[in-house]
C-alpha cells in the first residue's frame, strides 16, 4: 500500500468520524439552543413584572434561568383553576366584556381565543391527521394537515351546491408554520396513517426523514394488474 493510499484511507475515516459526530451533536445543539431561547423569552416577559422581593435574581449574582417560565406555568394553572368556579367565571366574563367593547382588540382577542379553543380541546382532532391532495396541478401531490370540516357561512355555501368540503392546511418546506388554507372535497383527500409529528418531520427534512410504514392488519390487498401482451 502506497503512502498516498494510506493518507486517502485516513482522510476518509476522519471524514466519516466527523459526519457521525455531526449527526449526533448537531440535533442536540439545536435542541438545547431552542429550549434555551424559549426559556429566555419566557423569563424576559415575566421577570420584569416580578417584585424584587420575589425575584431570585435580586439575591443571586447570576440570573437563574427558567424561573420566569415556572412562574408563568403556575399563574396559568391558577387562572384555569379559578375559572373553573362561579366566581372565577364571573371575573373572566367581566374582563371579556371590557375587551369586547374595545375596537380592534376584540377582533384579535376573539380570533385568538377561537383558535386556541379549537386546537387545545381534548376531543379535538384538528391538525392531528395528515393527508395527500392533488396540488398544485394534476399528477402532483402535496402533504397537508387536516384541520376540520368546513364551518359557518363557507360550509353553507358549499352545502347549497351539495359539496362535502374539508379544511386543510398546506405547509411549505422547510418551515411548516406558514402556508395556505385550502378547502378540499372530502373524496379528494387521501388520509395517511402517519401522525402529525411524523408528517412535520417529513416536511422539515425535505422528504429525507420518512416514517416507517406499518400496513394495517385488516387492510385489503392491493389489486394486481397484468399487462396485456401483443
Amino acid at each position: 500500500m502506497t503512502e498516498g493510499s494510506k493518507r486517502g484511507i485516513i482522510a476518509t475515516r476522519l471524514r466519516n468520524y466527523f459526519l457521525t459526530g455531526l449527526i449526533i451533536c448537531a440535533p442536540l445543539a439545536i435542541t438545547v439552543w431552542l429550549v434555551r431561547s424559549f426559556i429566555e423569552w419566557a423569563d424576559g416577559w415575566v421577570k420584569p413584572y416580578l417584585p424584587n422581593f420575589y425575584n431570585p435574581d435580586t439575591y443571586s449574582p447570576v440570573a437563574i434561568p427558567g424561573f420566569g417560565l415556572l412562574v408563568a406555568i403556575i399563574v396559568i394553572t391558577l387562572v384555569g383553576f379559578l375559572t373553573a368556579n362561579l366566581v372565577g367565571r364571573s371575573i373572566v366574563s367581566f374582563g371579556e366584556s371590557l375587551v369586547n367593547r374595545t375596537p380592534l382588540v376584540r377582533t384579535i382577542y376573539k380570533s385568538l381565543k377561537q383558535i386556541f379553543q379549537t386546537v387545545l380541546q381534548e376531543q379535538s382532532s384538528s391538525f392531528k391527521k395528515a393527508g395527500l391532495i392533488e396540488y398544485p396541478s394534476p399528477g402532483l401531490w402535496s402533504l397537508v394537515f387536516i384541520a376540520t370540516d368546513v364551518k359557518g357561512e363557507i360550509a353553507a355555501k358549499f352545502d347549497e351546491r351539495g359539496m362535502d368540503m374539508v379544511t386543510v392546511f398546506l405547509p411549505p418546506t422547510p418551515i411548516p408554520t406558514a402556508g395556505f388554507l385550502l378547502f378540499v372535497p372530502r373524496e379528494k383527500i387521501i388520509p395517511l396513517q402517519m401522525s402529525a409529528e411524523d408528517a412535520a418531520k417529513l416536511l422539515i427534512s425535505g422528504g429525507l426523514v420518512a416514517p416507517d410504514h406499518k400496513p394495517l392488519a385488516n387492510a385489503p390487498p392491493r389489486p394486481i394488474t397484468h399487462q396485456k401482451t401483443a
